[in-house]
This record gives C-alpha cells, sequence and structure tokens, in this order.
C-alpha cells in the first residue's frame, strides 16, 4: 500500500466537503490504516495499531480513545450523465473503547464526530454497551451506520447454513432498530407532553380573559365567538406541533447503512456492493437490486425474475440475500477452510471454481500455502475488501461537515447556557461552516490527553538521527542563512574577517532545536523526558485556528447572559497545534474550520472540557457533554514515601485533567480519594499514577464504597421513643435549657423521593435563583456554596433530564405527595412549608416548617408572609427579645449536617422528612442587667445546631433504619456449559437473578442480575477463572436499592430468642456493611471485642 505523507492530509483539511468525522473499533480500523500504508495488511486486525498503551496490548481491549487522519480517493460523477472523477477525502477516524467503565471516552469522542460506526457483534448481539452507544449517538444527533461485525462466527463456531444466518442477522436488525425507535418514541411522548401543557395554558389564559372582561362589564361576548376563539387558540398551537417521521432512523440494508463484515478475515460488504456485481448477469439495474436484495424477495431461477412472498405458490426458494449473497461466502469458507463442515482442509477445486467466477487472481506462492486462513484472507482481500466497503460507505452515508453542522449545531447551541444572548455573527459561522480568518473561531476540547516530552514533535529527534528529508530540509536552512549573510556583508562593505564571522553566527543560529536559543536556563527536571504534557482534543466549528492566536477559555459555567461574572473567562496563546496520527502527533501551523487536531497550551486552563471562542461577549459555551457512566469507585491512596506526598498530589491532578471520569477529593479526614467508574479503570489509573504522573510508589487502600441511610415502617419495630407519643417525635433542649425545639422525622413517601433525586439540579437552580432575590446574604451562605456546587452536577447524568420551572417544579411535587399511599393528610400543603432541601440543599430529605408562627422562610417562597413580617417587625424595634425567627438558619443549618452524616455509619440520609413543629425561647436577661437577651444569640447558636442535629438523628433511631446499597446491573452471557458456575459465583456475591434469556439460534444465555459494588471487587476476575473465560461480566452503576434488614435488630421476643439465640445465629449483613464503614472512620462499634481469651494471649517475649 503506498505511504500517504502528512503534507497530502494538510491539505485536505482545506476542504471541508471532503472530510468526514466519525468513530469506530480497534481491530476494524486496522484495515483501515493499512490502506494508507500505515501498517503491513498482513498484519491487519492482530497489530491493533491504535492501543497503544502496553496494558491495552495486554488485555486486548481499548481503554483510551485515539484519533488518526486517513486518506482515501474514489471514482464519482458529480452527475449521472458525466464520467467519473477521482475525488480525494480525508477521514478523521476516533477509536473508541468498548468496555462499560470508559464509557466517558465514547461520550467526549461522540461531541467532536459527525458520524459514528456502531459495531455489533453478530453472535452477542445487542448488548448494554450497545444501548449506550446508540444513546449517545442520538442525544448528540450523529449519523449512525451499523456494521454487524463477526459474522465469520456464524460459520465457524455456530455452524449455520446460510438460511439460518439470515434469519438470526433479521432478528438481531429488528433488535437494533428496536432500542432507536424507543429513542424515538420517548422523545415524542415528551414532546407532546410540552405541547399538550402549552395548549391547555392557552386556553386557560384565553378564559382568564373572557372571565376579566365580564367582571369590568365590558362589552360581552357570545358564546360562539368565545368557543371560537378558543378553537382557533388551540388550532394555533395544534398547527406548530408536527408528526415526524422516523422512516430515516432506522437501520436497513437497502438504505446502505448496514456493513456485514469479519474484521479478523479482513472482508465486509454492503448491498450495493452485490447489487453492482449482478447488475449485468441479471439484468437488473443496481438501484432496483438495492431495494430487493435484502427482504422476503425471490429469485425463479427458471425466468430469472424477482417474485415477492405471495407469488411464491408454495415453491421452496430461497430469499435473494441467501442465495446470491450468503451461500458465496459460505462457499468461500467450505473451500478454504471447511467452512461450516468442521475440517480444516479446503476444497482445491471449488476454490478454482470460485476465483475463476469471481475473476480473481491468487498469486502461486498463496495458492501452495499450507495455512487455509491465508488463502482466506487473500481471496476476500481481493474480492471484498473491509477497508473499501467501510470507507466507501463512510463517504456515501456520513456527512460533510458543512451538512452536519447545519443539522446538529441549532439544536445544540440552543440547549447551551444563555443560548438567546450568544452572538447571531457566531450562530451564522457555527452553523453555516465558515472558516475564513475573520470569522470567529469557536473550538471545543472534549477532553486532554496526557503525551510524554519526548513524543511530542519538536522533542522527536532526540532519540535518534535526521531522516533524509530532514537533512535536506537542514541543509536548505543553512545555505539560505550563509547567503543572507554574505549579501548583509557586501551591502554594509565588511571585510573578509567580519564577513566570515556573519557566517559562523549564521551557522550557529542554524540549529536542530536540540537547545533553548533565548538563553534560559532550563532544569533538568522541566527537560525530562518522562515529563506529561497536556494537549487538548479538540475540533473547531468556525474560522481558522493559527499558533500564536490568542482565544478565551470558557469554563463549563460561562454563561453569555453574564460573560464577565468571577471567575472571569482568561485569554491564552496557542502554542502548538498537532494533526492526530494515533501514537503520534504532526505540527500544523494552522487549522480550519470541521477538522479535529491536538492545541497545547492549555494546561492548567482547561480542567476536562471547555470551549475557546476568539470573543467573550456573545461566545457560545458547548462544554456540557452527557456521561454515559459516573465514578462510584473511591479509594484513598498515599505515598510509600511520605516525602513523595507533593510529587502524588501533582500526578492526582494531571490524572484528572487528562481522563474525562477520574475524580479527586480530600476528605475531612485529610485522606487523598480518587473516584473511578469500575475497577479496571481504577487499576488503569493507578497504574498511571505510579508510572507516568506521580513516578512514585503509591499504595491503594480498600475501595470506598457509598452507602445511603433511610427510614421505613416496619412491621416489627420497638416502642416508640417517648410513650403516648407519635413516633419520631423528639424534645429538644439546649445545653443552657433557653431554648426548646420539637421536631418529628418521618420517612417520606417513595414517589417525593424518587421524584427529588431525579430533580436535583432544578432544585439547585431554584436555590440559586432565591439567593440572587435576597437583598442581604447570611452568615452560613459563604459556607454552603462550596457544597452545592460541589453536589453532583453530574445528577442529571441519567440522560440530561430537562430542567423544570419553578412554577412545574412545584405542581409535580405536590403530585408526587399527593400520591402517597398512606398519611395524605399530613403531607396535604406540605409543598408550601418546605424551608430546605439536604443535604447539601439539593438532597432527597426535606425540612418542613410545621410551627404556627412559621419562624422559617419557605424555600419556594409561597409562605404566608404575613405573620413572618409582623415578627419581622417587632424584631427591629425590639432589640431585647429574641425570635424563633433569629433561629431559622441554625435549624437549617443543622438539618444539612444531620442529612449529610446519618446516625448509622455518618453516610448520607434519604427519603428523610423533619417537621418542625414548635420552638419555644426562655432567654432571661435578669443574670446580668448589663446585657440584653439578644446578646446571648452568639453562645446560642452552637447549643441550637447540635440540639437540632442530635434530635433528628434521635427521631432518625426511633424508626426501623435501613442501608441503600450501591448496585451495579450485571450482564452475563455464558453458554449453557459454564451457566451453574456463572450462578454460584452471583449467589456467593449476593447478586440477584432479573433474568435469564436463550439467544435464539445460539446456545448462549444472556443473564440480567444485580450485584451489590462492595461484592463487586474481584467480581469479573473470579467469574473469568470459574469459567474458564467462557463468561465476561458488564457492569453498570445502577442507583442505590434498600436493603431490608434492620442493622439493630437483635431478637428480643420469646419466638426469636428460642428459635435463633440470644446473639442470632443469622449473620446480620446491614450490620457486617455498618460495622465495616464505622471501623473505616473511627467510630465506635457495637458488640466488637477488642481482646478475645486474654488469658491466652502471650506477649513477644515469651
Amino acid at each position: 500500500m503506498p505511504v500517504v505523507g502528512t503534507e497530502k492530509l494538510i491539505a485536505l483539511q482545506q476542504k471541508p466537503e471532503g472530510i468526514r468525522n466519525d468513530h469506530g473499533k480497534t481491530s476494524l480500523t486496522d484495515a483501515l490504516l493499512a490502506t494508507n500504508g500505515i501498517i503491513s495488511p498482513k498484519l491487519a486486525g492482530k497489530i491493533r495499531y491504535l492501543d497503544s498503551r502496553p496494558d491495552e496490548q495486554l488485555r486486548g481491549i481499548t481503554m483510551e480513545s485515539s484519533a488518526i487522519s486517513l486518506y482515501f480517493s474514489m471514482l464519482r460523477r458529480s452527475q449521472p450523465a458525466e464520467a467519473p472523477a477521482q475525488r480525494e477525502y480525508l477521514i478523521n477516524l476516533i477509536d473508541s473503547p468498548g468496555h462499560i467503565d470508559f464509557s466517558s471516552e465514547v461520550s467526549t469522542a461522540s461531541r467532536l464526530c459527525d458520524g459514528a460506526l456502531v459495531l455489533v457483534d453478530a453472535v452477542e448481539g445487542v448488548c448494554s454497551q450497545t444501548v449506550t452507544v446508540l444513546r449517545q449517538t442520538w442525544i448528540e444527533h450523529l449519523q449512525p451506520l451499523l456494521v454487524i461485525n463477526k459474522l465469520d462466527r456464524l460459520i465457524t463456531e455456530l455452524r449455520m447454513s446460510p438460511g439460518e444466518a439470515y434469519a438470526h442477522l433479521s432478528k438481531l436488525l429488528e433488535q437494533v432498530n428496536a432500542v432507536v425507535g424507543s429513542f424515538f418514541q420517548g422523545e415524542r411522548m415528551e414532546e407532546d407532553l410540552k405541547w399538550r401543557e402549552r395548549v391547555e395554558e392557552r386556553v386557560a389564559a384565553t378564559a382568564a380573559k373572557e372571565q376579566a372582561r365580564e367582571a369590568k362589564r365590558a362589552v360581552p361576548t357570545s358564546p360562539g365567538e368565545e368557543a371560537d376563539e378558543i378553537e382557533s387558540t388551540t388550532g394555533n398551537m395544534a398547527g406548530t406541533f408536527e408528526e415526524k417521521d422516523d422512516e430515516d432512523i432506522y437501520f436497513a440494508p437497502e438504505k446502505n447503512n448496514v456493513i456485514f463484515s469479519s474484521a479478523v478475515d479482513g472482508w465486509a460488504f454492503s448491498v450495493k456492493q452485490f447489487a453492482a456485481l449482478y447488475e449485468k448477469k441479471l439484468g437488473i439495474k443496481t438501484s432496483v437490486l438495492e431495494k430487493i436484495l435484502w427482504g422476503d424477495y425471490y429469485l425463479d431461477p427458471k425466468t430469472k425474475r424477482v417474485l415477492g412472498q405471495k407469488h411464491l405458490k408454495g415453491r421452496p426458494l430461497k430469499p435473494m440475500f441467501v442465495q446470491l449473497v450468503l451461500e458465496t461466502v459460505w462457499a468461500v469458507y467450505e473451500a478454504t477452510t471447511g467452512g461450516s463442515q468442521g475440517s480444516r482442509a479446503g476444497n482445491p477445486t471449488m476454490l478454482e471454481k470460485i476465483t475463476k467466477s469471481l475473476s480473481i487472481t491468487l498469486p502461486p506462492h498463496i495458492l501452495r500455502s499450507k495455512d487455509p486462513r491465508a488463502i482466506l484472507v487473500a481471496v476476500f482481500a481481493t474480492w471484498l475488501p473491509l477497508s473499501v466497503a467501510v470507507l466507501v460507505s463512510v463517504i456515501e452515508q456520513l456527512p460533510s461537515p458543512s451538512t452536519a453542522q447545519a443539522s446538529r449545531l441549532p439544536a445544540l447551541i440552543d440547549a447551551s447556557p444563555g443560548a438567546k444572548q450568544v452572538d447571531p455573527r457566531v450562530r451564522d459561522a457555527m452553523v453555516t461552516l465558515r472558516a475564513e480568518k475573520n470569522e470567529p473561531v469557536v473550538v471545543y476540547v472534549s477532553k486532554m490527553v496526557a503525551i510524554p516530552e519526548s513524543e511530542l514533535p519538536e522533542n522527536r529527534r532526540r532519540g535518534g538521527g535526521l531522516s533524509a528529508e530532514e537533512a535536506r530540509e537542514l541543509a536548505r536552512k543553512k545555505r539560505a542563512e550563509i547567503a543572507r549573510a554574505r549579501a548583509q556583508a557586501q551591502a554594509n562593505g565588511a571585510a573578509a574577517p567580519d564577513a566570515v564571522t556573519a557566517i559562523t553566527d549564521a551557522l550557529g543560529h542554524a540549529h536542530l532545536d536540540l537547545e533553548e536559543t533565548d538563553g534560559d536556563v532550563v532544569s533538568e527536571e522541566e527537560t525530562s523526558p518522562h515529563r506529561e504534557h497536556l494537549v487538548g482534543f479538540a475540533r473547531i466549528y468556525s474560522g481558522t485556528l493559527s499558533v500564536g492566536d490568542q482565544v478565551y477559555v470558557l469554563r463549563p459555567k460561562f454563561t453569555p447572559a453574564a460573560p464577565h461574572a468571577h471567575p472571569r473567562p482568561r485569554q491564552v496563546v496557542v502554542t502548538a497545534l498537532y494533526l492526530l496520527m494515533g501514537r503520534g502527533l504532526e505540527p500544523l501551523q494552522s487549522v480550519p474550520a470541521g477538522v479535529v487536531f491536538g492545541i497545547a497550551g492549555l494546561q492548567g486552563h482547561v480542567l476536562k472540557t471547555g470551549t475557546l471562542c476568539s470573543q467573550l461577549e456573545g461566545g457560545v459555551n458547548l462544554a456540557g457533554v452527557n456521561m454515559a457512566s459516573q465514578p462510584i469507585v473511591r479509594v484513598a491512596l498515599e505515598p510509600v514515601n511520605p516525602s513523595d506526598l507533593d510529587k502524588m498530589i501533582r500526578g492526582i491532578q494531571l490524572l484528572v485533567q487528562s481522563d474525562p471520569c477520574a475524580e479527586y477529593e480530600v476528605l475531612e479526614s485529610g485522606e487523598h480519594v480518587i473516584l473511578t467508574a469500575g475497577e479496571l479503570h481504577l487499576e488503569r489509573c493507578l497504574k498511571d499514577l505510579r508510572e507516568r504522573f506521580a513516578q512514585c510508589e503509591i499504595q491503594a487502600g480498600e475501595p470506598l464504597v457509598p452507602y445511603r441511610e433511610t427510614i421505613v415502617s416496619a412491621a416489627e419495630m420497638a416502642p416508640p421513643r417517648e410513650r403516648d407519643q407519635p413516633r419520631g417525635l423528639v424534645h429538644g433542649m439546649t445545653s443552657s435549657k433557653q431554648v426548646t425545639v420539637r421536631l418529628r422525622v418521618r420517612p417520606l413517601p417513595a414517589t417525593v423521593t424518587a421524584f427529588l433525586e431525579k430533580h436535583s439540579a432544578a432544585i439547585k437552580r431554584l436555590y440559586s435563583e432565591n439567593r440572587a432575590k435576597e437583598a442581604s446574604g447570611q452568615a452560613e451562605t459563604a459556607e454552603t456554596d462550596e457544597d452545592i456546587v460541589g453536589e453532583e452536577e453530574d445528577s442529571r447524568g441519567d440522560g440530561g433530564s430537562q430542567i423544570l420551572s419553578p412554577t412545574e417544579f412545584k405542581h409535580e411535587l405536590s403530585a408526587a405527595f399527593e400520591q402517597a399511599e398512606t398519611d395524605r393528610e399530613t403531607w396535604a400543603g406540605a409543598v408550601d412549608q418546605i424551608v430546605a432541601f439536604g443535604p447539601r440543599r439539593v438532597g432527597p430529605n426535606v425540612l418542613i416548617d410545621g410551627t404556627t408562627q412559621g419562624c422559617c422562610r419557605r424555600f419556594l417562597g409561597t409562605s404566608d408572609s404575613g405573620g413572618a413580617d409582623v415578627d419581622h417587625a417587632a424584631r427591629e424595634t425590639s432589640s431585647d427579645v429574641l425570635h424563633a425567627r433569629d433561629f431559622s438558619d441554625k435549624i437549617s443549618y443543622a438539618f444539612q449536617l444531620a442529612t449529610a452524616q446519618g446516625p448509622l455509619c455518618h453516610e448520607p440520609m434519604t427519603g428523610v422528612a423533619v417537621i418542625l413543629e414548635d420552638v419555644i425561647i426562655a432567654v432571661s436577661s435578669a443574670e446580668d442587667d448589663t446585657s440584653s437577651a439578644r446578646d446571648h444569640l452568639g453562645r446560642l447558636t452552637g447549643e441550637v445546631i447540635k440540639t437540632v442535629r442530635d434530635s433528628i438523628r434521635l427521631g432518625f433511631l426511633d424508626w426501623s433504619p435501613r442501608l441503600l446499597l450501591a448496585m451495579y446491573s450485571c450482564e452475563i452471557q455464558a453458554s449453557t456449559d459454564v451457566l451453574g458456575r456463572v450462578y454460584a459465583v452471583l449467589t456467593r456475591r449476593r447478586g440477584r437473578i432479573l433474568s435469564e434469556a436463550l439467544k435464539e439460534g445460539t446456545a448462549y444465555f444472556t443473564i440480567q442480575a444485580l450485584l451489590p459494588v462492595a461484592e463487586s471487587f474481584g467480581f469479573s476476575d473470579e467469574m473469568r477463572k470459574r469459567t474458564s473465560g467462557a463468561a465476561s461480566p458488564q457492569l453498570i452503576f445502577q442507583g442505590f436499592e434498600m436493603l431490608d434488614q434492620d442493622p439493630n435488630w437483635v431478637p428480643f421476643t420469646e419466638e426469636e430468642m428460642e428459635d435463633l439465640g440470644q446473639h442470632a445465629d443469622r449473620e446480620n449483613v446491614a450490620k457486617r456493611y455498618m460495622d465495616a464503614v464505622r471501623a473505616r472512620k473511627g467510630l465506635f462499634v457495637t458488640g466488637r471485642k477488642l481482646v478475645k481469651d486474654a488469658e491466652k494471649q502471650k506477649t513477644l517475649k515469651r
């Protein structure tokens, strides 16, 4: 294959209509790289070129997204009547991981692309990761191209006949289309609901206007006119709602958006290729054959006519796809490797017949080969090369950047923060892909990639000598310098010695970039080849970006409505631009719109993602990407040598910037914790820390699994704390006995808890709006700001749920309270009395003000403020009297503390309602006549916070407490031989089987199960060992699930004591989890024996 130079690729960047940006898989990508001469065709599918990490090669999986630019040319007709002309194309290909732990890499790569190659295993079919990738392409409005890979397994492993394979592929295609259809249906239902709500609002507004006119005794409107007006309003609204056609979203081979392939054997085809092949033989046009080669169409062997299913009249004809396509492929396998017969010997006579019919000539040394696969690969490489089928389909089916941005970007811009304030000039340049130098520059940086200093293009020569081209270029530069020096010397009339000096100086200045020429002293550490540099993985949407340009870095929270808000966006200088070529980088001077590239100079300015814009006012923020997976596994790290602590912290910060899913936090105990998506992701992060970023020995502790604490009303509970009082009621009195608080703790209805968990982003926005409306800030505001910002901003990671408006939020929350199955009278009007949510002011717990005087400020701002205003006026006029309202912020802060650390094991609460019933103040100034009662407020602040917090915890324990476990959704594909061992491993780790289904036409079962995260460490390795590698699980974080067991339960009835004994022989799993967390946090563990059999203990001396 000819080697394509980088100059050719750079030149093609200037032609956006010939650019395609998409991402695919590693083995298939190897075949595409071979077309550019990057790797040998014989190594395609084996070398895994884009898996540049050693652990990727060792494990055989991709862990990081890699990009490469490919050149492809083909003959195309601009008009049907014209002769075909050669067209050149640039394909920016991004290879993304398939493992569920690295789904964030897929999310970050999708924003850079215009299309996607979605690979589906022909045997395993649609799995959880397939659904995740299809959902990401749907959210990002990418044009997908389906590749059904590993068709060779249907022949060699499952021994299917062509007819059985056709039925299997048809069902597989239906499954993929069902997933895409579910996305379309969900979107249409949501749009229909919003449209109906708008219609109802317009109708209600019209009716309200009519009532207002009647109230003012205006000119009366006849009922007919009123009905006509309402009907016209509804009709106008109905006219704005258009039913979208879903025909174009599905995969169908006749549309040429489906490719059938076998990457390991190097072949692939689309229906269009076989239509062109059989056009002359059947005498049917290619355009017609494309539509009938797939589906229930049959070829009559006598008349050579195509029949539909209803015209078969009972004749056992095969579908055309089986007869003309699959049987030919099956025949090649049978002639070379024995195919589905299982014999390793081929059929030379059949092979010769096939090669003649296909007009294929094989080299003699291939025919003499004793390896049947060598002959098989040679036949397919000549007949159905994988690269041709894939690249031609990519060019014909996937859009160019100009077409894709015109359809994709309007929706992305409208969904960005402050979309209405975006400069129309910026919007127009992005949508129409304007690449002129004077147009505004908009660049989206999807992630930061860590590159060793030795692999940067400017430092690549340090490891060896110059190539021939580099030597010629260096000699040309030297000759030019000498010529300029001589010309300058002659012009100045300088003597010969001066000319020689000038020439010597010129030679001295012609350097190899091996040393700094600015005179600065560079330390050895800064020039170390092991030093990591962060390069942005980016795409430019408009304008042209050049080295040395200055652009603004817009953070993910930037909004054009307040462009100069703190922190003000910084302006950075672009130090270098790179062409991404897989394992290497090539320098660029400028990049036009529509190109995927690397950018340097952003280190310390972009954390994970960001937007670069040439203007601040009216800039657009594109940095809102929905991550497919959120980090759930937390591990505390510490260096083996304490003196390496600073190196470890710097290394973790570099890791967080270069990994889109990893997060870093420092606990109150001082522990340095990293959060990762799974066990494999954690292993990769630790390896990078030790070998690349920190370069020191680091030891990791036991994984820190998150839990949640809640309460339920169980059938068997201990009697309430206070007799003749409702359960959960607590009277709390401060240590000085000057303030008494009466509150009641209750479990929230399940519907309310689920609603609050889903709409935490709406709660956070409501809180921000309330703070903005306040004239003066409160003392605790500064303390809680960071908590709110840090609270799962990724809580919208469930697919980006729409943020509700305050009116919608209140309406839906009231509906959730009305759905409560019990105690509906308790929750009546509770929405208007909500004071705060917690923990961190956005959690699924509520503080309700049930006092008669309304001592706390209502969150939704709908409280009856009359009493509060009177109370506030009285407080202003008399500074000697303390009121309950003075302690409202202290009570709210105590609620945040209590819900952030529950009484079981200091884990956050969920589903708890705290109803404040009364606040009694008995402050007297008799002890000190010179001080007023309000002077005691500072001392009482701490007492009130502690009292309320402890009271909430006591009320929590008055119910039956429960732990909520973090759960993984586990999908396993296994054969019947190892099914029993799979169940044994799941049962031992407290997994719960949800479903078990046999894939039709195969011997594989698909098992869906739930597995606690606490039991998942080492689960994948154990599963592979027990099943000898025949089963491998996919783990996806599902959420939290209640463990229906009281951790504080002990047998106390006579029957329980008799059946279980005094200490309960049955293990309390909830108590085991709780004690493990308490021991890790240094809390007291009830019932743990520090010394057992003390009389048998021995000292070291004895």
